[in-house]
């Protein structure tokens, strides 16, 4: 857990037994280290400057658009294309092979016959192949309703309805943001060392942001008038996430652990603060009204979710009522808050932990560049066996547990060959256990530490155990970077995907968590964002609100 500023103050950071337990992960909330804001807080920085060279738009708003933009000393564009879709064609489902619009975020200026090649083949997605100059491939589909009514009020001469914006909070829904090689996409290695796109998913977030602009645009076209500036700033990029999401935590376990040290790490930082200054109070008291208003706008029809949120609602006005002036104006009045916390529930607490790094960019945001890690787990053969069963016993006392019970291997994780995702199954009642793809990772350890012998090195017992390496990789690697692994048991019938889901989402920055079960959410990306022509007010939209 090395932080880049060795002489910052720091509290203990919070302990991973705590922070990696998937109930924990799932109540997750976007912080100022959300890569999306990462993204325009760089992009403000260099005064970039989106243009549109290119708009072949029919007055039906079916046609072609170009958008470029200057990050890092290099010139990315988005192709997006609008195609005319019939209604018993859209679906949001993996499986659908049409969508209302189609995009590409293109490495340089694309010439006419560039242009050209993307049109045709975008609007195929999986079906069509790309080149090392696409960076990234996406789509997306209309929310219809919201849509529809908006071009019909600005054709009126009138804005649309608040409410029903405020209740949708998207014009559009991606269903894949595609990236690093897909379908022949350019590899993560292509632009990974250039300034701007080093960080983590950089290139997918500035598809996601421009596209955000594309659909302002397009019903802006559509409907012959120029939306308020306050309801483009609320309607951000909606999204269908689901199980193909979820196991990428698993397979980068350096990565997530990159994550969660920079936001655990920024965290303690915060804590440290001795006094406040009278603006950073100010500040606080801010966040925390405008959280409170968040929180009265976002209503989901899920009932676990929706019970969750009205949780945090109850729990709030305590927090904010612990905020008196001499708590405020005291020694380590934050950490004193936090501690405080403790006895409200996770989700407020993770709310809370958000709020409390969002006012200290100038202390917490050099974090953000090692969220991207070219770490991988590594294998020590030289290791006692002793040693190894050391760890073990230290790190992974969570996942020696019995798996034979029907409930702790209730699910099993594999690919589905028609979808070309990953999904899950219930093993007891559903075939295809024999195609498991590998993230039952607790069962696999404590399988280790059932065979593992008192004396010898690694080397020796992997020679005769070979199936039990990548266990072993596992359990070494957790010792350098403690946030590495989530600390539950990924096929028991308590594991909810969604948990991981959430988590990974919120790095990207997104909010308005929409459950609708277990396995897939909807989001909303950008909402609150500066458009184009505000990016000098880039880094104040945490958490955003509705309400003037």
């Amino acid at each position: 857990m090395l932080d880049t500023k060795p002489h910052c103050a720091m509290m203990p950071l919070r302990p991973p037994a705590q922070v990696m337990r998937l109930r924990r992960m799932g109540a997750s909330f976007p912080t100022r280290l959300s890569f999306l804001r990462v993204l325009l807080r760089q992009l403000s920085a260099e005064k970039a400057h989106v243009t549109r060279p290119v708009w072949n738009m029919c007055a039906d708003g079916f046609g072609h658009a170009v958008y470029s933009v200057t990050l890092g000393g290099h010139v990315y564009s988005l192709v997006a294309v609008s195609t005319d879709l019939p209604p018993g064609q859209r679906t949001d489902r993996v499986i659908a092979t049409a969508w209302d619009s189609a995009y590409v975020l293109y490495d340089g200026v694309p010439d006419e016959d560039e242009i050209a090649r993307i049109v045709a083949s975008a609007p195929h997605q999986e079906a069509s192949r790309y080149t090392e100059h696409d960076l990234v491939l996406s789509r997306a589909n209309k929310s219809v309703r919201l849509f529809a009514h908006t071009v019909d009020a600005l054709r009126a001469g009138r804005q649309p309805d608040a409410d029903l914006v405020a209740q949708t909070g998207y014009l559009m829904r991606t269903t894949a943001v595609y990236g690093n090689g897909k379908f022949g996409i350019a590899d993560r290695d292509v632009f990974a060392d250039r300034p701007g796109l080093g960080g983590p998913f950089m290139a997918e977030m500035l598809a996601v942001w421009l596209i955000r602009g594309f659909t302002h645009d397009l019903v802006e076209h559509v409907g012959g008038a120029p939306l308020g500036r306050h309801l483009k700033r609320q309607l951000g990029i909606g999204n269908s996430t689901g199980l193909g999401m979820a196991p990428f935590l698993v397979s980068h376990p350096m990565l997530l652990n990159a994550w969660i040290n920079a936001r655990e790490t920024a965290l303690a930082r915060v804590r440290a603060i001795e006094f406040l200054s009278a603006g950073q109070i100010e500040r606080i008291y801010e966040l925390m009204a405008r959280a409170a208003q968040h929180l009265t706008e976002w209503n989901v029809s899920d009932k676990i979710g929706q019970d969750r949120i009205d949780m945090i609602r109850r729990e709030w006005p305590a927090i904010a009522a612990s905020m008196t002036p001499d708590v405020m104006s005291g020694a380590y009045s934050l950490d004193r808050l936090w501690d405080g916390a403790g006895a409200t529930g996770i989700d407020t607490q993770e709310c809370f932990a958000a709020l409390l790094i969002e006012p200290f960019g100038d202390l917490v945001d050099d974090l953000a560049p090692n969220m991207a890690t070219d770490r991988a787990p590594t294998l020590d053969p030289a290791m006692t066996c002793a040693e190894l069963s050391a760890h073990l016993h230290t790190d992974w006392t969570w996942a020696l547990a019995d798996y034979g019970a029907p409930d702790a291997c209730h699910q099993f994780w594999y690919v589905s060959q028609s979808k070309a995702e990953p999904r899950l199954g219930l093993r007891h009642d559903e075939p295809g256990a024999d195609l498991e793809s590998p993230l039952d990772i607790a069962r696999r350890v404590a399988d280790l530490a059932a065979e593992l012998p008192n004396c010898g090195t690694v080397a020796a017992f992997l020679a005769g155990h070979p199936h039990h390496r990548a266990a072993v990789r596992r359990v070494q690697s957790l010792s350098s970077a403690p946030y590495a692994e989530i600390r539950d048991n990924l096929i028991g019938r308590d594991c909810l995907p969604i948990d991981m889901l959430r988590c990974k989402l919120s790095f990207f920055g997104a909010a308005k968590f929409d459950p609708k079960s277990d396995r897939w959410t909807r989001i909303t990306l950008c909402q609150g964002a500066p458009l184009r022509d505000e990016l000098h007010d880039a880094d104040d939209w945490w958490l955003p609100t509705f309400a003037l």
